[in-house]
Order: C-alpha cells, then structure tokens, then sequence
C-alpha cells in the first residue's frame, strides 16, 4: 500500500521534535517530486547542524512526502543561473557540505525511503547508518546523460561497489528497485511499505538513538531478500568485462561485441541510451569514478565540487544546460551536444575540469578536531554574492 501524501504545506522541509529524543525530517515538495532546492539545502544543513549539538537529540528519521523520497537536485536552478553561474555557488557549496555531514553525522539517522531516490537525493539515504528501503523504493545516477557527472559522494560510493558495477551505474544511469539496493550494500534493510507507517511510529515511541536498539526495531519489520533472476546484480561478469576497459571507446567497443551474444538481450536498451549520452558528461564521470577508488571521502567531495563549478563554468563544455534544456524546459529529448563524439572529449580537455582550484577557491572539509561550520562557510569565499571565478582558477 502507497503512503499517503502528508497535507501539502507551504514548508519545503517539514521538521519536527517527534519526541525527547526523536526529529523528524520530511521533505515536502510531493508535486516536485521533492527535488533538493537552495532553500531545502539551507533548512537541512541548519537542522543537522542544530540537533547534531544538541545533547537531548539522538535519533534523526528522514522521508519523503508523496510518490518520492527524492527524485534529486532542483536543475531549474542551474538552467535559469546559466547567464550567472555565480547565483549557484552558494547552493553547491552548501550542498557538497551537506554531504560530508551525512557520512559524518555523530547521532544516528534513520533514512525511510519510499519512491524515487536519484541523483542527489541518494546523498540522503545512501550514508546514513540506516537506510530502510521499499518495494517501491528506486535508486538511479543519470547525471551523466544530461552533461553533469556524479556528483554528492557518489564517486566515493560507486567506486567502491563490487568489480565495475559503480562505472556501469554512473555511466548508465540504470535504476536498482529496493532488494537490488539491500543486495549490494546501498541500503541496510527492505522493509514493505504498508509497514512504514509503523516502523516509523515505533522508532518514535523508542525514543532512543542506541544503534543496536534502533536496529533491532527496523529488523523487526525487515524481510531477508535476494535478487531476481533478471537483475542486473547477475549480470556481472558481463559488466566487469566490458566496463573495466581502459577508455570509454572501449567501453562501447566491447559492450557493442556483447550485445551481439542472444544471450545478452539487456544490453541493446542499455547501449541505446548510452549512446543519446553527453560525451563530455560520459568522459568526466567514468574518469571520476575510477579516481574515486584510491580517493578518500574528502578528496572525492573536494574534487567533485571543482567539476561542479566548472561545469556550470562551461569550461569545456556547456552540455549540461542543453541537457536540462531537452529534458526539462522544452521537454524535446532531442539535446544538441558539444562536442557531440567521445573523440572530441580530449585528455587534456578532462585535464581542465579536473585541475585543482587555489586553496581559497576549494571545498573546504573541516579536520575531526574542528566543528561542521564554524564561522569557516560564513567567511569562505563562496559565503558572497559577489563571487567569481577566473577562466582559470
């Protein structure tokens, strides 16, 4: 059975003290989706930071309000700050500290996900301690197809996914439902949705953040699953074959000679929408990705906040605005790329988006000994609307 849709009210983020020692976060954009806009950054970021210092706060329990949990990132916002990327700094800042305070959070969170979560959303279930999934519940990464990258720590997450299954998701953008995320460690429990309801009411009633008591409430309404016979999950050695080639050229080379085995007849779809793919967004994510293996979390997030700026920067390239432009706003699906073949995605063009900024331009990720803000965002420059990048930083 569906959730029902909480009364739509005029707060994007709905957040409530659920009891002593229990918060609540809904997000609450259900006509949107509940895409993750300036306003929802800055509320969640404000609130994490509050609870995470506030010693009667133990457990933090996130939803969604409506068909999704988060279907991602506001791209409106990016598409109408195109003539100024500078409007969109402070956002992507913001955001990319949100990040880090999700894998870093010091009191326990409980993610309960019904719908649609991609993309950035997935920033606000992946890295919580405890990420409770549906029969419903889907997951995909399809920033690449529209010109972006993978971006919010998923070039930490992915890159440590079994063999070359975090490249053939970043690249693809292929959607795992609920027991595939379980199955493969990107959730922690699959819980029915007609059965949300309750577990929520009785995280509540616990009132505490104990983590082995908060999991033995959840493993109560928990089942044991596996996959399917036709998921992608089984697929492996197909894509640890093809995707573990030296270059996106082979990648496709290799996929394509696939693709002609009748016992391979995913592959064709699959292949199909790789090539209606930016070039530029394919190129930077696989690179990204594979970097991301013998990155840390704070280098992946320091580096992945600089292809964000330059992106938006059309350093290289300006394909993310076409892509917003084909899937959103004229709504065509018929995006104009530029450069429009992986040959044209040169090294030293990649080389450009993935240079390191001065010290005072990067992302700035506090020490263990330091707090989450601290006066540092405040005082950063990104903290001014006045902002800006040279050609190059």
């Amino acid at each position: 059975m569906a959730q029902e849709p909480i009364p739509i009210k005029e707060e994007v983020v709905l957040r409530e003290d659920a009891n002593t020692h229990v918060r609540l976060i809904t997000l609450n954009r259900p006509r949107q989706l509940n895409v993750i806009s300036p306003k929802v950054v800055s509320l969640l970021a404000e609130s994490l930071e509050q609870w995470e210092k506030d010693d009667n706060v133990e457990l933090v329990i996130f939803k969604g309000n409506g068909r999704a949990y988060s279907a991602g990132g506001d791209l409106k916002v990016f598409y109408d700050g195109r003539g100024s990327y500078d409007a969109c700094l402070e956002v992507v800042y913001r955001m990319y500290w949100l990040c880090y305070h999700n894998h870093t959070y010091k009191k326990t969170q409980v993610a309960l996900v019904h719908g649609f979560s991609m993309g950035g959303g997935a920033s606000l279930m992946v890295p919580m301690k405890f990420s409770v999934v549906t029969e419903k519940t889907i997951f995909s990464m399809p920033e690449a197809s529209i010109g972006f990258h993978t971006d919010c720590s998923f070039s930490y997450i992915l890159s440590r996914l079994p063999g070359s299954l975090g490249e053939y998701l970043a690249l693809t953008g292929t959607r795992l439902n609920g027991i595939e995320l379980v199955s493969v460690g990107l959730a922690t429990h699959y819980v029915p949705s007609e059965k949300l309801p309750e577990l929520e009411k009785r995280l509540i009633d616990l009132n505490l953040g104990e983590e082995h008591a908060v999991k033995s409430v959840i493993e109560e309404f928990s089942l044991d699953v596996k996959p399917d016979a036709g998921s992608i999950l089984n697929k492996q050695a197909t894509i640890d074959k093809c995707f573990s080639k030296g270059s996106l050229e082979e990648i496709f080379e290799s996929f394509e000679s696939e693709a002609k085995n009748e016992e391979n007849e995913w592959i064709p779809a699959v292949l199909k929408g790789l090539k209606r793919s930016a070039p530029t967004g394919l190129k930077i994510t696989l690179r990204s990705v594979r970097e991301g293996r013998g990155q840390t979390l704070p280098e992946c997030l320091k580096k992945e906040f600089r292809l964000t700026i330059n992106i938006l920067r059309k350093l290289i390239s300006g394909d993310l605005y076409e892509g917003i432009r084909a899937l959103t706003i004229d709504k065509d699906n018929s995006p104009m790329w530029n450069p429009a073949s992986l040959e044209e995605v040169t090294s030293e063009k990649l080389d450009l988006v993935f240079q390191p900024f001065k010290e005072d331009l990067e992302l700035f990720i506090p020490t263990a000994a330091e707090s989450r803000w601290d006066g540092k965002y405040e005082n950063s420059v990104y903290a001014s609307s006045n902002t800006t990048l040279a050609p190059n930083p």
